[in-house]
């Protein structure tokens, strides 16, 4: 259990307030309490998911100052190739992100080891595996819908980012192993460190900027959350984007939207982090009330930071797209993606925090149905209809999936709020007696 400095502080009796002041006051109270928790590990969390995203960022930027065709190939890499690739790796190796925090929440530190031992043997196995989708990823865009121009220089850039693969492979257990027992700052000095290096070498650091973080053993693989989070809805939504009249432009919009996305999605990825922290921790420690306050704390937190960052992207809506294009035909169609890159904005503040809650709680497989349900069944089918059919273009296809985050949210939420929690803080105990915990402790 929790030592008592854990336990969410209550105001003592005070006999010039009535009850429900004093309720609402010592609610005030716990809420800040829970917030400094929460904001001791998404700090740290969100400045490094911040210099792993300016990686790839910086990377596409300079690409887009050199040509459409440039920007085009590295943002459908990174969006396509690399995002499925990782968002595969990030589902292989999610159970130990479950299994590690519970087990420190339980007091087993020493089964956190051996859990990252057997991670690193899976995925390493899974990387090679991979390997084939970056050598044959020319045929694979081709097969999606994307010009020849596009998907050939797509696939010699994914050829120079095959050792990243490997790289994060041994990177994502540390992180993990790091992550459960709230160990943020350090992982936040490296990244800060890499993102400088980065900038030194920015001819070849997208690939060389991994393998430095792996010697470093403290970094995050902050790019493939983002792919979790986002990469299961923009894989359809590029490939539909190929099959439109000269795609280049509407592609080369899409990708400067995902970057501007994406730099406001390390903020939900932190507190994606910190919630896996907080709910599987207090779960393994059979703390089943202080796990759920947690998660409405962050719930709220994020979402009002998610309104914030949409009003922002509307009042600049005239002026970041410059930042990646001198085209201004790709300006012109970035300025009609803007309200929809808002929602986006918005509704993406709080889906990949619900995810954090599910990998903590451990739901890995009751999401990975939901994203399937939710982007391949309803959110895809609709951006077809409205982007071919009705001839609405590229507002119609991303309008569409729009509807499927959307679908997902409502379904995450429902799902959280009707959640037993005394029943999945139970479920916590028994999976660490399950894989080996209780033979640890002897």
């Amino acid at each position: 259990m929790s030592s008592n400095t854990d336990e969410p502080l209550l105001l003592d009796n005070h006999h010039e307030l009535d009850d429900g002041e004093e309720k609402e006051v010592g609610f005030v109270k716990e809420f800040g309490t829970e917030s400094k928790r929460l904001w001791e590990l998404a700090g740290p969390a969100i400045f490094t998911s911040i210099c792993q995203y300016s990686l790839g960022a910086l990377t596409q930027t300079f690409a887009g100052q050199v040509g459409e065709l440039e920007l085009a190939a590295v943002s459908i890499e990174n969006s396509v190739i690399a995002g499925l690739a990782f968002g595969v790796m990030l589902g292989m190796g999610s159970a130990l992100e479950t299994l590690c925090g519970q087990a420190f929440g339980a007091g087993q530190l020493r089964m956190l080891g051996i859990y990252m031992q057997r991670s690193w043997i899976i995925l390493l196995t899974t990387a090679c595996i991979l390997v084939p989708i970056y050598v044959v990823s020319p045929a694979i865009l081709l097969f999606a819908g994307q010009t020849t121009r596009i998907s050939n220089a797509a696939g010699k850039f994914a050829l120079w980012m095959i050792p990243q693969l490997f790289a994060y492979a041994m990177n994502f257990p540390i992180q993990k192993f790091l992550q459960a027992q709230r160990k943020v700052l350090v992982m936040a000095w490296i990244s800060a460190g890499v993102l400088v290096l980065h900038v030194l070498f920015s001819c070849c650091s997208t690939s060389l900027s991994p393998n430095l973080m792996e010697l470093g053993l403290d970094s995050r693989d902050w790019l493939s959350k983002t792919c979790m989070a986002l990469s299961s809805s923009l894989w359809p939504l590029l490939s539909c984007y190929g099959l439109l009249p000269n795609p280049l432009v509407p592609v080369d919009a899409m990708s400067i939207c995902m970057n501007i996305n994406g730099w406001q999605a390390m903020i939900s990825i932190g507190f994606n982090a910190a919630i896996s922290v907080r709910v599987s921790n207090e779960l393994g420690a059979g703390n089943a009330r202080l796990a759920k306050f947690s998660v409405i704390v962050v719930s709220l937190t994020s979402t009002i930071i998610g309104a914030a960052c949409m009003i922002v992207v509307l009042a600049t809506r005239e002026y970041f797209l410059y930042l990646f294009t001198n085209s201004e035909a790709v300006a012109n169609e970035t300025k009609k993606l803007a309200m929809l890159l808002a929602w986006t904005v918005l509704l993406n503040s709080l889906q990949p925090v619900l995810s954090g809650v599910a990998v903590g709680a451990g739901w890995q497989a009751l999401v990975a149905y939901i994203n399937i349900a939710c982007y391949y069944i309803v959110g895809l089918p609709a951006g077809v209809l409205l982007g071919f059919k009705l001839d609405l273009g590229a507002m119609g296809i991303w309008g569409g999936m729009i509807g499927g985050i959307c679908l997902q949210t409502i379904i995450l939420i429902a799902i959280t709020a009707m959640t037993n929690w005394e029943k999945e803080a139970s479920l916590a105990v028994s999976r660490v007696k399950q894989w080996g915990g209780a033979a640890a402790s002897d």
